[in-house]
C-alpha cells in the first residue's frame, strides 16, 4: 500500500540527523516537523527569517505572527530567533544549511529538479528553492510518485523549467525510497505492497533496485 502523506513525511524524518540545520519547503515538507526524533536536535530554518520552528501549532497555540514561508502558523521552541530574509538568505547561499527537503513537480534520472513553474499558469515567483538547491549540502525531495492526470514525475529528462540541475540526492515518494545514482534512479526502499513493477511502471526512467 503506498505511503500516506503524513508516513512519507515520517520516512523523510528519518533522514535527519542530531545537531542538522535544515529548511522545510512548501507542502509535504512541512509535515516533517511533526515527526522529528524526540532523541536528536535538529533546528529548522525558514526563508522569510526563521529558526527554531517546533510542531503546528494546535488551535489554542496559533500565533498569527508566527508564520512560515508558506505562510502557514508555526510554533517556536525554546530559543528560536527571528531575523531579516536578506540574513536568511545568507545562512543558505553560505552553505550552512545541511539539508533542504523540497516538494516537487518533476525530477531527472540525473536529480535535475523543476519545482517552480509550470509555463501558462500564474506564478507568484520563484520563491527560495534556487538558492537552496545551490547553497545547501544536501537535497531531499518529498513529492507524490505521479500527478494528478496520473503522469508520471521521475523523468528521464524534467519537460517543466528547471529550479537547479544535477542538485537532487534522495527522493521520498508514495512508492518509496529512490536515490539519484550515477547510472539513474535506485530504489533504496519500497513502500509496503508495493512491488517493484508497479515502481517501475510508473516511473518513466530506468530504475534499479538495491
Amino acid at each position: 500500500m503506498p505511503w500516506t502523506r503524513n508516513q512519507m513525511a515520517a520516512r523523510a524524518a528519518q533522514e535527519l540527523h542530531d545537531g542538522f540545520y535544515v529548511n522545510l519547503g512548501i507542502g509535504i515538507p512541512t509535515l516533517v516537523a511533526n515527526f522529528i526524533p524526540a532523541d536528536i536536535t535538529v533546528t529548522l530554518q525558514s526563508e522569510n527569517g526563521l529558526l527554531g520552528m517546533g510542531p503546528f501549532p494546535t488551535e489554542d497555540q496559533v500565533d498569527p505572527d508566527l508564520i512560515n514561508a508558506g505562510k502557514e502558523t508555526v510554533t517556536f521552541l525554546p530559543g528560536a530567533s527571528t531575523f531579516s530574509s536578506a540574513d536568511s538568505f545568507a545562512m543558505i547561499r553560505g552553505g550552512h544549511i545541511d539539508l533542504a527537503i523540497l516538494g516537487a513537480m518533476q525530477v531527472s534520472e540525473r536529480g535535475d529538479l523543476a519545482n517552480w513553474m509550470i509555463p501558462g499558469k500564474r506564478v507568484k515567483g520563484m520563491g527560495g528553492a534556487m538558492d537552496l538547491v545551490s547553497g545547501v549540502r544536501r537535497v531531499l525531495v518529498i513529492m507524490e510518485h505521479a500527478a494528478a492526470d496520473g503522469s508520471p514525475k521521475l523523468l528521464r529528462h524534467c519537460t517543466l523549467p528547471l529550479t537547479g540541475a544535477a542538485v537532487v540526492n534522495r527522493i521520498i515518494t508514495d512508492l518509496g525510497v529512490f536515490d539519484i545514482t550515477p547510472t539513474g534512479f535506485k530504489a533504496a526502499e519500497l513502500a509496503p505492497n508495493v512491488t517493484p513493477d508497479e515502481a517501475t511502471h510508473r516511473t518513466a526512467a530506468p530504475l534499479v533496485f538495491a
